[in-house]
């Protein structure tokens, strides 16, 4: 599928007649990658979208929700285009305007404006515009527009939030700014959203008042692998996993909260699966950071077709994709927080790692109630850590000096070492590689969970070596896996698990 998203999608254009193709094939494979939009009848779809395929004159092609809605259309009412997963493509070419999408995905416009995203991004405002409007044909008010428009449509749709609750959880500035987004984009008035909601099992509503969202991935999307993962990596005190369950804290921009996904195998081919997740926010303002975080941990906008296809002919990974296809690379909710453990975590085990973290969490981390057996804390905050004597810390003392030294790097007067994925993935590689203590293992592992790299390969690890050897094969060359090395990393890591 690779070279046929290619084809499809462009860095600055899309290319219709492909497109064409994939809507008269209803291809599910392009749901988030690229929406159509019908000129007869004013409303935008899914390439997926059931009704029947318009006529080729009558079409034009958006890489963007926003960019249909600012050229006039609504979205459709049968196939929900914007509840789809976002573009692979973001992550795979992390251009400039890929990783505006993430921070945009996460509120920053919400939080601190154009002027903020555009710091994030190493651009002016007025630039990062020009950016957007070429590639993604909306500017970043629209895009971030698109995005609380969405959100608020799954919190009408889930929850029994009042309407003024749904729009300050989704971003909006008022009611009336809400009202008015929801009927240009769908046509709808909020009461006449929620009327859809009857339809729904009263079961998907939490009692305790949280907030349970259904999170889009594309399937097959192997959820039993992730939360194995998940629970082999987690930190006593931050993290539990039960039977189909994970859940741990996260320090939000407006406050502590938790979070709580049941994962599962969905062997589907192609199609649009959802992970249920549950919420418990103290302020409803960091739902949408909340929801982007999740989806950043379930690597939710992997394309696991265009994996298997690129590995499907490989002697060494083809046998494993086809006993777990959907294997996704595991993401997380903070960047800092991941490079902190990644430094932990060097030169020991995972289970070693996890328990210094765990003493860690609990003598310098936050205390907060969760309500679940075994979350405790939050992750103590880099200016935290940045204070610490390397002395104390329950670890080597030249361990201990890397660590502090990454905790003051990140915490850093204008930012610091930006790891949010809107920095410059070899910049912020080539920044940490300059800290002492920080090795090419350690910031290629953080470019992995951290930055989202879908091509980042770790030849000196000795689960990777160790996965070579089981399988009687040589040294790997792993330059025929681009651009899906993290991928083939995740399958002989997961081969370990299966042994």
């Amino acid at each position: 599928m690779m070279v046929v998203m290619s084809a499809v999608v462009g860095r600055a254009h899309l290319d219709p007649e492909s497109c064409y193709r994939a809507v008269k094939s209803r291809d599910r494979r392009f749901d988030g990658v690229f929406y159509t939009a019908v000129r007869t009848t004013g409303i935008y779809c899914r390439p997926s979208c059931p009704a029947r395929t318009p006529a080729y004159a009558n079409i034009t092609f958006h890489p963007t929700a926003a960019s249909a809605q600012a050229a006039g259309y609504r979205a459709c009412k049968r196939c929900l285009p914007d509840a789809t997963p976002g573009s692979p493509e973001w992550d795979v070419a992390a251009t400039a305007a890929g990783r505006a999408m993430r921070l945009i995905a996460d509120g920053v416009v919400d939080r601190e404006g154009v002027p903020g995203l555009a710091r994030r991004v190493g651009y002016t405002p007025r630039h990062l515009t020009r950016i957007l409007t070429a590639e993604l044909g909306a500017g970043p008010l629209a895009l971030a527009r698109a995005r609380r428009a969405q959100t608020a449509r799954v919190l009408i749709e889930s929850t029994g939030l009042g309407f003024a609750e749904v729009a300050f959880a989704a971003g909006f500035s008022s009611v009336r700014q809400f009202n008015q987004t929801l009927r240009e984009v769908y046509a709808a008035t909020p009461s006449q959203l929620r009327g859809a909601r009857r339809t729904r099992r009263r079961s998907d509503d939490a009692p305790d008042g949280s907030l349970v969202m259904r999170l889009a991935v594309r399937t097959p999307f192997a959820g039993q692998a992730l939360l194995s993962f998940l629970r082999d990596h987690a930190v006593p005190g931050l993290e539990t996993a039960g039977d189909g369950w994970y859940a741990r804290t996260i320090d939000l921009p407006h406050g502590p909260g938790v979070l709580r996904l049941d994962l599962g195998d969905d062997l589907r081919q192609g199609e649009t699966g959802f992970v249920r997740a549950t919420f418990r926010l103290t302020d409803l303002s960091d739902t949408t950071a909340a929801v982007e975080r999740a989806r950043r941990l379930l690597d939710a906008d992997c394309d696991p077709t265009a994996v298997g296809e690129a590995f499907a002919g490989d002697p060494l990974l083809g046998p494993l994709v086809r006993h777990r296809p959907g294997l996704r690379v595991p993401g997380c909710v903070d960047g800092p927080e991941l490079a902190i453990r990644t430094v932990v975590g060097q030169q020991v085990s995972v289970a070693g790692a996890s328990t210094v973290l765990g003493r860690i969490v609990l003598a310098h981390g936050r205390a907060v109630e969760t309500g679940i057996d075994g979350l405790t804390h939050l992750f103590p905050t880099r200016d935290e850590l940045a204070a610490l004597d390397p002395g104390t810390l329950p670890m080597p003392r030249a361990r201990g000096r890397a660590l502090v030294g990454l905790a003051r790097a990140l915490a850093e007067e204008g930012g610091g070492l930006p790891l949010d994925r809107g920095g410059d993935r070899a910049q912020v590689r080539d920044r940490l590689l300059a800290l002492p203590g920080i090795g090419p293992w350690t910031a290629d592992y953080v470019a992995l969970r951290a930055l989202g790299h879908p091509d980042v390969f770790l030849p000196t690890d000795v689960g990777v070596r160790r996965a070579l050897s089981r399988l009687g094969a040589p040294p790997a060359d792993p330059s025929g896996w681009r651009p899906w090395r993290s991928y083939a990393l995740m399958y002989l890591w997961n081969s370990l698990e299966a042994v």
